[in-house]
């Protein structure tokens, strides 16, 4: 990976209703390799659902390209944080790491003691990356996503958590 990759210059904000039409291009070509599911993973619709259920976290460089996003939602003491998408083009450089420890101190400053995250039983590639920013394996859940499965007959969500 090149140097300047890793040290590029990162701002975070929180996602306003119009950076909702630069959001759902940038998840929906993140989250492209899950082909698995039918249609794409979100629309405005969605993204706003998601907005008013909690908040997404935004990654910008110096000249306000979008780089990446995550979800985050208080859930009283427990955080949740969902749909982590990085820029494709932009992938492998960190970012991912760096936009979920953004994520991490502003659940934090909510008074959140523990943050958890759902992963797809059809994406174990996932788990391992999840497992080096500190999240461990905590229990399953049943596959409640908007999308339908294609062809495969079983999908589960794998429960990770952390201690803020």
């Amino acid at each position: 990976m090149p140097e300047s990759q890793t040290r590029m210059s990162v701002r975070f904000r929180p996602a306003t209703a119009a950076d909702r039409s630069r959001l759902a291009p940038l998840i929906n070509a993140a989250f492209a390799v899950e082909t698995f599911l039918e249609g794409t993973r979100t629309d405005d619709e969605r993204l706003a659902a998601t907005m008013h259920k909690g908040s997404i976290l935004l990654a910008e460089d110096a000249g306000g390209q979008l780089l990446g996003c995550v979800s985050m939602e208080v859930r009283g003491e427990r955080g949740y944080l969902g749909q982590l998408a990085v820029d494709p083009d932009h992938q492998g450089a960190r970012l991912g790491r760096r936009i979920v420890e953004a994520a991490e101190n502003h659940l934090r400053r909510q008074g959140c003691v523990a943050v958890d995250i759902t992963v797809l039983s059809l994406r174990p590639e996932l788990l391992p990356i999840y497992r080096r920013y500190g999240y461990i394996e905590t229990g399953t859940e049943e596959f409640r996503m908007s999308r339908s499965l294609k062809e495969v007959t079983e999908c589960h969500c794998i429960v990770m958590s952390k201690t803020l």
